[in-house]
């Protein structure tokens, strides 16, 4: 069943409820995420949080459903957390209760949701702003929903959020396929990486979904 649907200039947004309550998000008709299989995304901030003694600022970049956003505010040492998200109706869908648990993540005082492209955030944040930054935008560089977010895992975009990360600070990148070349760009603009996947049960079929993890070291 359809519950909400929107179009921006990247085209199509729809919000579905499939069996026993499963909410399906697709975007311009590619399958992106539901809350049947959170895994991966709870990850992503679970796996950055365990690595860093003090995560006091983390950017979110993509809202999507709220999972990884959901364990972020669950680390009680985190004081601020900004949200990226490009797709006003996503934001408004989770404020107004269309996402059942999305008005409690967005109302917890610690949370600035930016309605915007996390590339203009990453650029325009000064330096050393974020302890965590973590990448969701999109499927990940070899499945693209939309084509001008290939940028998002190239070495200018690393570069820029390498610069707003702090001492000992971590970039993690969400993808829905192992990327060797996310793993090696990453490598070649922090110093070194790594890679983690994560068996998951999409939709019937087993699967894996990867993150690439990179820290900020110290020069002192």
């Amino acid at each position: 069943m359809e519950l909400a649907r929107a179009q921006s200039e990247r085209g199509e947004l729809v919000l579905r409820r499939r069996q026993h309550g499963i909410l399906e998000l697709r975007a311009n008709g590619v399958f992106v995420m539901d809350t049947a299989e959170t895994t991966s995304e709870r990850a992503l901030a679970t796996e950055a949080l365990a690595r860093h003694d003090d995560p006091a600022v983390v950017l979110v970049g993509g809202l999507g459903l709220g999972f990884t956003l959901a364990e972020v505010l669950a680390d009680l040492r985190v004081r601020r957390v900004v949200v990226a998200e490009i797709e006003p109706a996503l934001v408004g869908w989770l404020r107004d209760g269309t996402v059942p648990h999305g008005p409690a993540l967005l109302a917890d005082p610690r949370v600035e949701v930016s309605v915007g492209d996390v590339r203009e955030l990453l650029a325009d944040a000064g330096e050393a702003t974020y302890d965590v930054v973590l990448l969701d935008v999109d499927n990940g560089p070899g499945y693209l929903v939309h084509d001008a977010n290939a940028a998002l895992y190239g070495p200018d975009l690393l570069a820029v959020t390498r610069r707003a990360l702090r001492d000992d600070g971590l970039c993690v990148v969400w993808s829905a396929a192992r990327d060797a070349s996310l793993g090696r760009t990453m490598a070649e603009v922090f110093g070194e990486a790594e890679e983690a996947a994560y068996d998951v049960d999409l939709q019937g079929r087993d699967e894996q979904y990867w993150l690439y993890l990179a820290r900020v070291r110290s020069t002192s």
